[in-house]
């Protein structure tokens, strides 16, 4: 059957948007805890925050009080100075001299010969010298405030995110349901037709921010929950809150200490967006402990707590597609996980994760119906239709400034597509006018949707059925 070209047309949702439905507020910023104003309020003990000082001293050098602040995110009055109290009355460190000021802060401070011998001690437990970490029960009872299933999202926030995009009205309103749910997404279809993209646009469209610790403490032991790869921290002028520290997170170093502060221990973020592919290894889905360091890195579903995680090209890790569904059961029901430390002991943590999984294959090939029951939505991503490509191409000319031309399109789809029986995919007009910009630019001659340039174009990126 021959390719037809005709005028886009855009179709009617099948329930229209109520005209009075309130707008929901997804770009709150969550209520940020405030400065602890001793060390019993940091929930940490005292003995875990003094080892924490000794060990940033002796790695630093010398350090002054401020800096100490600075690196720590924890005030200096009540509690980073009781702790160099106590560190200075067993001898373990000594100030050496005031830079820049009388005030207590502006002390160096050094460790002494005694405070070495006990800094070994304290490194063969852990060596995180980092920010102080939170509590456990703080981080779980954060991660309660910011669930991402108390997220509305309407039909006219689905249409704005998509709106750069090619997508039917059909595609849009299987989206939006898949996005409320908060829970998870299965799209499958052939490889280059946007999964990937969609999956993105539905973490664009959950808004909001979460409050994400530097780390967090259990009996002693780190979990470092910020990454600065899948988190991104917010600035006070993204969000437009005058009564907040900018940044968000960060002390005001030059201001009196007072309560009103934030606790400088928790980040401000956008909700978190991971994405991993054929690298994924089941060891990437538990705690990840560092022998040398002795700390633990948080797994990559706990770093997307509150946000979305992205499983693309499933079924091509090198871990078998059951052991990795196996590995779901229990958090997609229960959404919760178990996580396990070095000691054996078991911590559950919530899974309030979008989890979405992508994949080029054939499902029927990699899960069975017990598992694909726990999947709350399963989304096909087909290739376009003709008129849906040639819209696709109208878009991709527009941005990047190349006359289109619905000859040059039937050519394209003529010779190209009909003759070798290939089939549309939404990623080749992208694909194809960067062929066209790069062969038209060796030439010396404008881009244009030419048939020698198509030809060429076409050459270079396609293989050869057959």
């Amino acid at each position: 059957m021959p390719f037809r070209l005709h005028e886009a047309t855009s179709s009617q949702s099948l329930d229209p948007p109520p005209a009075a439905s309130p707008a929901p507020v997804r770009n709150a910023v969550p209520d940020i805890p405030r400065q602890p104003s001793s060390i019993e309020a940091t929930g940490l003990t005292a003995a875990f925050l003094t080892d924490h000082i000794l060990k940033i001293i002796y790695f630093t050098g010398a350090i002054t009080g401020q800096r100490l602040e600075e690196l720590i995110k924890l005030p200096f009055l009540n509690v980073i100075d009781r702790s160099l109290e106590f560190l200075k009355l067993e001898e373990f460190v000594d100030i050496i001299g005031s830079e820049g000021g009388f005030s207590e802060r502006s002390f160096q401070y050094v460790i002494t010969a005694k405070g070495r011998l006990k800094v070994h001690e304290v490194l063969d437990r852990t060596q995180y010298a980092g920010p102080a970490p939170v509590p456990l029960d703080q981080y779980l009872e954060m991660c309660k405030r910011q669930e991402i299933g108390d997220m509305v999202i309407d039909q006219a926030a689905i249409r704005e995110a998509f709106g750069h995009l090619i997508v039917n009205e059909k595609m849009l309103d299987k989206i939006g349901p898949a996005a409320n749910s908060a829970r998870s997404l299965f799209l499958y279809g052939p490889p280059g037709n946007g999964k990937t993209t969609i999956a993105e646009g539905i973490s664009n469209m959950l808004g909001g921010y979460v409050l994400i610790p530097y780390s967090v403490e259990i009996e002693g032991q780190i979990i470092k929950i910020y990454d600065p790869l899948n988190h991104q921290i917010v600035q006070q002028n993204e969000v437009g809150h005058d009564d907040t520290p900018a940044p968000f997170g960060a002390m005001n170093t030059d201001a009196p200490r007072s309560s009103n502060f934030p606790d400088a221990r928790w980040l401000v973020c956008r909700r978190p967006r991971v994405v991993v592919g054929g690298e994924l290894t089941l060891e990437q889905l538990e705690l990840i402990f560092d022998p040398v360091a002795k700390v633990y890195e948080a797994p990559f579903q706990l770093k997307a707590n509150g946000g979305l995680f992205l499983i693309d090209d499933f079924g091509r890790q090198k871990c078998r597609p059951q052991d990795l569904l196996n590995r779901w059961i229990v958090p997609l029901e229960k959404k919760f996980d178990y996580l396990a430390l070095q000691t054996g002991k078991k911590i559950q943590f919530p899974f309030d994760v979008l989890i979405v999984f992508s994949t080029n294959l054939n499902p029927k090939d990699l899960v069975d119906d017990a598992f694909l029951r726990r999947i709350r939505h399963k989304i096909e991503v087909p290739n376009p239709s003709p008129t849906e490509y040639r819209s696709i191409f109208q878009l991709v000319c527009k941005g990047k400034k190349i006359p289109y031309s619905d000859e040059g399109l039937r050519h394209l789809l003529q010779e190209h597509y009909m003759k070798v029986g290939r089939d549309l995919r939404s990623c080749h007009p992208r694909d194809i006018c960067d062929q066209i910009l790069d062969e038209a630019k060796y030439r010396g001659i404008p881009p244009s949707m030419s048939k020698e340039l198509i030809d060429r174009a076409c050459e270079a990126y396609f293989v050869k059925l057959g």
